[in-house]
C-alpha cells in the first residue's frame, strides 16, 4: 500500500516560526541541471529515528519533486526487499543492515551518514554490562534483524561469541519489548520509540546508550541509501533528494518542536511526547563531522569477523558506495 502526504496537511501543523525556517529554503540550484524524475519513494516505518525522510516533504517540493510517496513497512526485513526489489527508490537505513544487504548483491548505494546513537540496550536486575549476557535470554525481531545485527557486534566487541553465548528469543508479536516488560526475557535493544517507551514505564534500565558510549556513538548508526539504478539513471534527483534528506536532518536538530509535531501530523507515530524525546535524544547534527565510509568499513569489518557476511569491508565499500554526492552537497551548504 502506497499513502501520498499532502503539502497542506503538514503545512497546517507548523508553527509560525518552524514553518518559516522551513519552507523557505534555498530552492534548487539551476547548476545542478533538470531533474530526470520528479517522482520519488520511501518507506514508512515505526522507526522514528528516520525522522528526516517522514518530514521531507516540503524541503523535495522546493527541489522539484511532485510526486512524494510513502510505502508501508514495519521492519528491517522490509526496508531491504523493498529497496532492492525497487519498490522504494530511497531509505534511511540501519549500517548492518546495508552492508549485510550489499554483501548479498543487493543493488544498494549508501550515499550519506544521517545520525548516530538511535539505539539502546536495556536489562534487567541481572544485566550490568554487556558480558552479563552471557548465558541470558535476549529478545530480538528475527535473526539478521537489525537489533540481533546490533546487539552481536556488540557482544562480540568485549569477547562474547554471540552465537554460542546469548539464548536469541525472537518475536514480532509480541515484540521483544513487551516480552521484557513481562520479564519473559532478560534483555532487548530498543529502537526510537522503544525506549522512550520503556523509560517512561520504569521498565529495566540502559545498559548501552549508543548516543554516548563508545565506540558505538562514534559511528552513524542510520544512513541513507538508494536503489543502484535510481541513482545511476538520475544523479540529479539523486543530489536533491540527498540535499533534501540532509536539510531535514538538520531541522530536526534544531527545531525537535516543530519535527516533532510534523511526524505526529503525518501519521508517522502517535505520541508527540516520545517524538520530541527521540528528537532532543539522537544527535542529528553530526552528520558534517562523521566520517560515512568509516562507519560502513567499521561495520563490515565487524560483521565479517562474526562470518555474518562474506565480503571484505573494501569490496563492501567498492560495490555499495558512492560519496560523490555527499561530497557535492557538503560544499554546497558548506558544512
Amino acid at each position: 500500500m502506497e499513502i501520498v502526504h499532502t503539502r497542506r496537511r503538514f503545512l497546517t501543523t507548523l508553527s509560525l516560526a518552524g514553518a518559516a525556517g522551513f519552507l523557505h529554503a534555498p530552492r534548487a540550484s539551476a547548476a545542478d541541471g533538470p531533474l530526470e524524475t520528479t517522482a520519488v519513494r520511501f518507506m514508512r516505518t515505526p522507526s522514528i529515528c528516520h525522522a528526516p525522510q517522514f518530514i521531507v516533504e516540503d524541503l523535495l517540493r522546493a527541489e522539484g519533486f511532485t510526486e512524494i510517496r510513502y510505502v508501508e513497512g514495519t521492519s528491517s526485513a522490509e526496508i531491504n526487499e523493498a529497496v532492492v526489489r525497487g519498490s522504494v527508490d530511497f531509505n534511511i537505513h540501519f549500517a548492518p543492515q546495508w552492508v549485510s544487504v550489499i554483501d548479498g548483491g543487493g543493488p544498494i548505494t549508501v550515499l550519506s551518514g544521517v545520525h548516530v546513537g538511535c539505539f539502546e540496550l536495556f536489562g534487567n536486575e541481572g544485566i550490568r554490562s554487556i558480558s552479563d549476557l552471557k548465558g541470558k535470554n535476549v529478545g530480538v525481531t528475527a535473526l539478521g534483524s537489525s537489533d540481533h545485527l546490533f546487539v552481536s557486534i556488540m557482544a562480540a566487541h568485549i569477547g562474547l561469541d554471540p552465537i554460542n553465548d546469548i539464548h536469541w528469543i525472537t518475536s514480532q508479536s509480541p515484540a521483544p519489548a513487551e516480552l521484557f516488560a513481562e520479564g519473559k526475557i532478560d534483555a532487548c535493544l530498543g529502537l526510537p520509540p522503544v525506549p522512550q517507551d520503556l523509560r517512561a514505564r520504569h521498565v529495566g534500565h540502559v545498559v548501552v546508550n549508543s548516543s554516548m558510549d563508545r565506540p558505538w556513538s562514534q559511528y552513524f548508526c542510520c544512513m541513507l541509501g538508494g536503489h543502484r539504478d535510481y541513482v545511476q539513471k538520475h544523479p540529479v534527483a539523486t543530489k536533491r533528494v540527498l540535499r533534501a534528506i540532509l536539510k531535514a536532518t538538520d531541522l530536526c536538530a534544531s527545531d525537535p518542536t516543530s519535527a516533532a509535531r510534523r511526524l505526529v501530523d503525518g501519521g508517522f507515530t502517535a505520541r508527540y511526547d516520545y517524538a520530541l524525546q527521540t528528537l532532543r535524544d539522537v544527535p542529528y547534527d553530526k552528520w558534517r563531522e562523521y566520517d560515512a565510509e568509516d562507519t560502513v568499513r567499521y561495520y563490515a569489518l565487524r560483521l565479517h569477523e562474526l562470518g555474518f557476511v562474506k565480503s571484505s569491508p573494501q569490496k563492501i565499500i567498492a560495490d555499495g558506495t558512492d560519496w560523490r554526492f555527499l561530497n557535492e552537497v557538503k560544499r554546497e551548504l558548506k558544512a
